[in-house]
């Protein structure tokens, strides 16, 4: 499942609107704990494509738990606008099952 189909723009769609980034959030509130593949634009043409787990959701934005080697961890936070804007896009792996986040 993608994460970033709130990214269609219509004829009209002018600006986003907070009931959009609400959508953002609860569409990745309801994948918490679940693992994904994150496709992040770092610019100039860099496109970062990591694995991990959803770990946590706040009002503005979110938290993923990178997957090292060795069981080092990285979190790295982004911004709902960050999946409005495609910079960030989330694809949940189809046979997820919820993973532990504490």
């Amino acid at each position: 499942m993608v994460l970033c189909k709130h990214t269609t723009k219509k004829e009209g769609d002018l600006l986003a609107t907070k009931q959009t980034l609400d959508k953002i959030r609860k569409s990745i509130e309801k994948h918490l704990g679940e693992r994904i593949v994150l496709k992040a634009n770092k610019g100039r043409k860099k496109i970062v494509v990591k694995h991990g787990v959803i770990e946590n959701a706040y009002p503005n934005v979110f938290v993923v738990r990178i997957d090292g080697s060795n069981n080092n961890h990285t979190r790295v936070s982004y911004s709902y606008s960050d999946i409005l804007t495609s910079t960030v896009k989330l694809q949940v792996y189809k046979s997820s099952t919820k993973t532990n986040v504490s």
